[in-house]
């Protein structure tokens, strides 16, 4: 499955073994089919591929595959391009079944799907023009997606920079000496707190103070116990896959168990301690010190020995405020990328369209 990509037309496995070893437990595939994964969330980010140059002519996969077989009158590159359509994908998945995290697009939608067929000169025509339409918008989509990593990396060097200067830090301290989590629990059904925001850490956003789908704890209905918090604190949440979540709130609240909320010390910004919990380094450190099988989580104990500069007061408000202007001048070119990203996905669907509605001459 792995070697079976998304926006690539051709896909080339990686591994031989002998036929004794596949023949009897996956999925046969020959040069020229075309291999579309079934299983979520594989079919709905949209692994398809034709197979070629395999060893032999002939290849072995996984049975979340469901193998295409072009017939004479039907060009490979002509279906690919008719199954790479939204359209394709969001009918797949209506039609899916089975348990969640494990549903599968039936076989019938794949063999009832219909399928226009122009003379095969009129498809390889068509497939000729997609193709080279489409080798520019993956050149333009890969051109953006390396400025939006260069973002990222000048981000990182800037933080760096920021808290590499040894001639502004006073002392290294660890957070345990500077940070403390002296939130008590609460009783969320009690009406002083029914109606305050709760914050999980599917509601936090890494790299920045914005937050999703916030709602009261009268709202979610919460019962258990959970944390308080206010506008003094960092949140940060302590679970896999949400480890670099962190958020500088700016009001008061009722956060999860999952979620820390960190007080820091007269000593230690607030804004600084945000930026310190964003550093590649202390990310490697806190993953280093996750427990637990299935939603690894990292334990406070592990959490207060990370050890890191302090300079004094005024230079860490002043490190964080030239933090904090870097990352909202790379929030805005971030965004410019992702807006172009999101422009060329939708020509190349609307490119797709034309295509086959007769339009693409």
């Amino acid at each position: 499955m792995n070697d079976l990509g998304e926006l690539v037309k051709y896909f080339e496995p990686k591994e031989v073994r002998k036929f004794a070893e596949v023949v009897k437990s996956y999925t046969y595939f020959a040069d020229g089919d075309v291999l579309c994964a079934k299983i979520t969330p594989c079919f709905e980010n949209g692994k398809l591929g034709i197979a070629s140059n395999l060893e032999s002519g002939a290849g072995f996969g996984s049975s979340e595959f469901v193998v295409m077989r072009p017939k004479p009158a039907l060009s490979a590159g002509f279906l690919y391009y008719y199954l790479s359509r939204d359209a394709f994908r969001e009918a797949g998945a209506r039609v899916m079944s089975g348990a969640v995290g494990h549903k599968r697009v039936p076989r019938e939608y794949f063999e009832d799907l219909p399928i226009p067929l122009p003379p095969l000169n009129g498809q390889k025509r068509i497939v000729a023009v997609l193709d080279q339409a489409f080798a520019a918008l993956d050149r333009a989509r890969a051109h953006a997606e390396a400025n939006l990593a260069d973002a990222e990396t000048l981000l990182e060097a800037i933080k760096f920079d920021v808290f590499d200067r040894s001639d502004s830090i006073a002392r290294r301290v660890t957070l345990a000496e500077v940070t403390s989590i002296d939130s008590t629990l609460v009783d969320p059904r009690d009406p002083e707190f029914l109606d305050m925001p709760h914050l999980g850490a599917g509601n936090m956003i890494s790299g920045s103070d914005a937050l999703v789908d916030v709602m009261t704890a009268r709202q979610e209905k919460l019962k258990s116990g959970k944390y308080q918090f206010d506008d003094t604190m960092i949140l940060y949440s302590k679970i896999r896959p949400y480890l670099r979540k962190v958020v500088r709130p700016d009001f008061s609240g009722v956060c999860s168990a999952d979620v820390y909320p960190l007080s820091p010390s007269a000593e230690l910004d607030r804004d600084f301690l945000f930026h310190i919990l964003h550093t590649k380094d202390f990310t490697e450190y806190a993953i280093s010190g996750s427990d637990r099988a299935g939603m690894p989580k990292v334990n406070r104990e592990h959490l207060f020995k990370y050890e890191f500069g302090l300079p004094p007061i005024a230079a860490q408000r002043e490190a964080a405020s030239k933090i904090d202007r870097a990352m909202g001048a790379v929030d805005g070119l971030k965004a410019v990328l992702k807006s172009k990203l999101t422009d060329i996905a939708n020509l190349r669907q609307s490119l797709l369209q034309k295509a086959f509605s007769g339009e693409l001459t």
